[in-house]
């Protein structure tokens, strides 16, 4: 059965740093070079997406101890978890749905998102990332780290799959629910470009998993 978004991270909460470092491929290597590619300036203002109880921001913190760093996450437990972690930092948890939250314009120096946004279609990641733009300062940039499918027909066989189960367990088509949906990283590309970033790179990868680099 599918369970929603915030539901399933909550129930998960006790095992998830120790599964995603663990059980992740590349994820030992990829939270520290995330972090490593913000904003290394004294109260540097990081907006994060999906920051979950803040694995990249563990390793974001020995290197800049004095950003200010809002981290938006649908679960409660989790940003609980995060104000525990992170007690003597400058964090200002907000527990929303990132696609609803409105984000201060020519705000922030730098965005994050590790491992969330494959939960997403293309047409809501839109949305997101024209508001994203629009948050970050003229040479503000955004990071992002996730994991992509292989073609473009793994790509639609998973947006298919999400439909047919929510179809079979009489769900709302319109709710989020924990089911992965990658885009191809073709796709990602175009769809930050689409939302105003004029230049994008691959920056590296671990498998599927691509931390990708646009700058405003």
């Amino acid at each position: 059965m599918l369970e929603k978004m915030e539901n399933f991270f909550a129930a998960r909460l006790d095992e998830y740093d120790r599964h995603m470092m663990s059980e992740i491929e590349g994820a030992k290597e990829f939270y520290p070079y995330t972090a490593s590619l913000l904003p290394s300036q004294s109260g540097a203002r990081i907006l994060d997406l999906g920051c979950g109880t803040g694995l990249e921001l563990e390793a974001y913190y020995r290197l800049n101890g004095s950003a200010f760093v809002v981290g938006i996450d649908l679960s409660a437990d989790m940003l609980n978890a995060l104000q525990k972690k992170f007690s003597d930092k400058n964090i200002k948890p907000v527990n929303a749905s990132y696609f609803d939250v409105s984000f201060d314009e020519r705000y922030y120096d730098a965005a994050v998102s590790v491992e969330s946004l494959h939960h997403f279609p293309a047409s809501k990641k839109l949305e997101l990332y024209t508001k994203l733009h629009r948050a970050l300062t003229e040479k503000g940039y955004f990071v992002l780290t996730d994991y992509f499918a292989e073609s473009q027909e793994r790509e639609c066989l998973y947006f298919s799959e999400l439909a047919r189960l929510k179809s079979e367990q009489g769900l709302d088509s319109n709710k989020f629910y924990h089911y992965d949906t990658p885009l191809t990283v073709e796709h990602e590309i175009e769809v930050l470009q689409q939302a105003g970033f004029a230049d994008v790179k691959i920056m590296r990868n671990w498998g599927a998993t691509y931390t990708l680099l646009a700058k405003r």
